[in-house]
C-alpha cells in the first residue's frame, strides 16, 4: 500500500538559483556596445566568465567591463583587430592563459559599408568581408585546437536576415553574413566528432545604435514587413545566444536560428 506525500517546492526560488552558464568561459568579439554587449551581460548574468574584444578599449569598453563585473564573474576586455590573423592568434593565446579554458565563441564583430554594386569600391567590399567574415575564420582557427583538447565547445556566428535573403545596396554585407552561415555549417560537420558545435543566428531588424541612425520613415517601412510589427532588441538576440552557448542545446549544431519577428517565414 502506497501513501501519497505532499511536498511544497518554491519553484521560483529554485529557478532563480540556476545559472545555466555557470563555470563556462566565453569569448565575444565586438562586445563593447550593441548586440555584443547585450550578449556579454546576459552571459554574465547566467554565470559565465567573459573575455571580450573590440578594436580599441576606450571609456565605453571599460564601462561595459565594469557592468559585466557587477555580476560577480571574471571579465577582461582586450584590444584586438579581429580581421588580422596574427593579432587574433595572439589575443586568443592571452585569453587562454588568463582564463584557462574557452567554452563558447561568439563571432559578433561586424561593420557595414553600404552602397549599390555599381558604386561600391574595392575598399568597401574588402573591409566588410575582412571584419565580418575573415574575423570569424581567424577566431575559429585560433580556438579549435583549444576546444578539441577540451573535447567540446560552442561556436556562434552572428549572421543576419540579409545573409539569407540578400538586400539591395548591401551586397558586401549580405555576402559576409551568408558566408558566416556556410562557415558555421562546415565547422559543425568538420568538428562535430570532436564535440564542437557551431551554429548561426540571423537577426532581422534589431534596434541598435546602427539602426537608430535610420530615418523614422525607413524604420516604419521595416516594421511593416515584420509580422510582429516591431523591431527586435539586442536582448532578444542575447537570449538565443544563451541557449546556444549552454548545455540546453547540446544536440543542436549546424543550424541557423532566425531572430526576426517572422520576416523569413
Amino acid at each position: 500500500m502506497y501513501r501519497s506525500i505532499s511536498v511544497t517546492i518554491n519553484h521560483k526560488q529554485k529557478i532563480s538559483q540556476v545559472k545555466i552558464l555557470e563555470g563556462k568561459t566565453a569569448i565575444i568579439t565586438g562586445a563593447a556596445r550593441g548586440i555584443g554587449k547585450a550578449i556579454a551581460l546576459r552571459y554574465a548574468e547566467e554565470g559565465a566568465n567573459i573575455a571580450f574584444t573590440d578594436l580599441v578599449i576606450d571609456d565605453l569598453a571599460k564601462a561595459t567591463e565594469a557592468e559585466i563585473a557587477a555580476f560577480g564573474v571574471k571579465v577582461k576586455a582586450y584590444a584586438s583587430n579581429a580581421a588580422n590573423f596574427e593579432d587574433t592568434h595572439k589575443v586568443v593565446n592571452e585569453i587562454v592563459k588568463e582564463f584557462g579554458r574557452i567554452d563558447i565563441l561568439v563571432n559578433n564583430a561586424g561593420i557595414t559599408r553600404d552602397g549599390l554594386m555599381l558604386r561600391m569600391t574595392e575598399q568597401q567590399w574588402d573591409s566588410v568581408i575582412n571584419v565580418n567574415l575573415k574575423s570569424a575564420f581567424n577566431f575559429i582557427h585560433a580556438l579549435t585546437p583549444v576546444m578539441m583538447k577540451q573535447r567540446g565547445g560552442s561556436i556562434i556566428n552572428m549572421s543576419s536576415v540579409v545573409g539569407v535573403s540578400g538586400n539591395a545596396g548591401q551586397c558586401n554585407y549580405s555576402a559576409s553574413k551568408a558566408g558566416l552561415i556556410g562557415l558555421a555549417k562546415s565547422i559543425a560537420a568538420e568538428m562535430g566528432p570532436k564535440g564542437i558545435r557551431a551554429n548561426a543566428i540571423a537577426p532581422g531588424f534589431i534596434i541598435t545604435d546602427m539602426t537608430a541612425q535610420l530615418s523614422e520613415e525607413v524604420r516604419a517601412t521595416w516594421c511593416e514587413k515584420i509580422p510582429l510589427r516591431r523591431g527586435g532588441t539586442p536582448e532578444d538576440v542575447a537570449n538565443i545566444c544563451v541557449f546556444l552557448g549552454s548545455d540546453l542545446s547540446s544536440y543542436v549544431s549546424g543550424q541557423v536560428i532566425h531572430c526576426d519577428g517572422g520576416m523569413n517565414r
